[in-house]
Formats: structure tokens, sequence, C-alpha cells
């Protein structure tokens, strides 16, 4: 199925064909470990990046992917696309992986899903349309206040942030979910520039169709097509919380 301009629905099916497709290719995949030629390629991250250029090369879209680089840069519609977020806990079986496809036209981030590998939880939003979790609306917590909060972290931060709980789950797209949907009221990249754009555009527009703040840490625009540019990106379930994680950045120390 092909993408009509306007019709957010056919979108998200060829989306959710892709999402398939990875899901099929990860399945039959044996090896799960790294490859050897590059730090932390897995074997599994190839082949669910070949899976997916093969629906969204046929679909139309032009692609940037962490593992296959910008194809098609010509086409009008890119899917940003991080075919297995999480891939060092998908080797080892743990229980955070996901893929995340983001769809960008020239008005930006139009509309993704990112999908819950091991559960099977699809995460969907379409730019000024809200944000679902398996087809029912989500929001963000409204938590304003640190000292309440339950906050996902990518990297160490420096020291205790004053914040009620953390978690480091290690993959940033399905932790920008969890904010999306409350599970949890906020996120810190605590790293600096190690995150590419597949790593949180589709958990960005989550955030922001259900009404969280998502920014970089140094003020940036967080989208990209550029292959080799990283950002640090920060949410919070309101702008108050945000604020205050923004400003717990090892780099405000």
């Amino acid at each position: 199925m092909s993408w009509l301009a306007g019709d957010e629905a056919s979108l998200l099916s060829v989306l959710a064909e892709a999402a398939d497709a990875i899901a099929e290719a990860l399945a039959g995949t044996d090896d799960w470990g790294e490859t050897g030629h590059k730090r932390g390629e897995h074997h599994s991250d190839l082949a669910t990046d070949a899976a997916a250029l093969g629906v969204l090369g046929a679909a139309g879209f032009g692609v940037l992917s962490e593992e296959s680089g910008h194809t098609w840069p010509e086409r009008a519609l890119t899917v940003v696309l991080d075919p297995l977020d999480g891939s060092t806990n998908a080797s080892r079986r743990m229980g955070w992986w996901a893929t995340s496809l983001c769809a960008v036209d020239a008005g930006g981030p139009l509309a993704t899903l990112v999908v819950d590998l091991r559960h099977g939880t699809r995460y969907e939003a379409v730019r000024a349309r809200g944000a679902r979790r398996d087809g029912e609306a989500i929001k963000a917590s409204g938590c304003v206040s640190l000292d309440a909060a339950i906050v996902g972290l990518n990297g160490v931060p420096a020291g205790h942030g004053g914040w009620a709980q953390y978690r480091a789950f290690g993959a940033a797209a399905l932790d920008l979910c969890a904010v999306a949907d409350g599970t949890l009221d906020g996120y810190l990249d605590a790293t600096t520039d190690e995150l590419g754009v597949w790593d949180y555009l589709g958990g960005l527009l989550m955030c922001q169709e259900a009404g969280a703040i998502v920014g970089d840490a140094f003020g940036r625009d967080l989208l990209t097509l550029d292959h080799g540019e990283r950002r640090t990106p920060v949410a919070g379930a309101t702008v108050q919380l945000q604020a205050q994680l923004r400003d717990l950045h090892p780099s405000n120390k």
C-alpha cells in the first residue's frame, strides 16, 4: 500500500506493514549478537533494517535509518527509522526493545508508530490528532514537581537529581512513549550528543501529541535529517518538570 498526501490512515498502514516485516525478520534471525564490524551493531539490526527498507522503499518513501543511512533523500516524505531500538536489550532478552518509525514531511514529524517488540504494545500518533496506545487515547501524567516524579534516564547523571524514583531501561523510543502515556513523568538524557534522531523522533511526536514537552538540553532543534548529527533530548509531562530536568543535565553542574 502506498501513501497519498493527506491520507494519514494509509500512511500509518505502511508504517505498520514495515513494523510487521521487522518483527518477522527478527523472528527468523538466529544470531542476535554483534556483527563485529562496528561497535554496537548486531545481526538483528541488519536483518530488521533490510526488512523495513523493502516495505518503505516500495511505498515511495525516503528512509533515514540508524543502520543504512539516508536512502532516497529526494523523496518528499522521509521515514526516520530505528528498526531495533534497544538492540543490546534484545540480544540479552531483556524486556525493553522496540521498532520506531516516524514519517517526516515539510512541516516536520507527521506520523509515528513505535512498537514494543517484546510485549506487542503499539503506540501511534498523527500530528495535531493526538496519541494512542493500542488504539486508546493517552496523555502525559501532568506531574509538575520533580520530587514527585518517576524519571527515565539515559546515561549517568551528576548525582541524585531530587526525583522520587528513576529507571534506566535502555531504549529511548519506549522511554519517551512511557512519558507520553504517563508511565514515566519525565526523561533525562544525561549523556552529551549520543542519540541519533532515529532514537527519539518517534517518541517525541508521541509526547507532543499527548501533551508532554520535549526539548534538547542545549536548545537545538531536535529534528534533523543529517545522519551524523546527535542530540540530547529531555522530556517532561509538563513545562515545569521538563525545565527542572533540563537543569539537571551534567553540563549544568
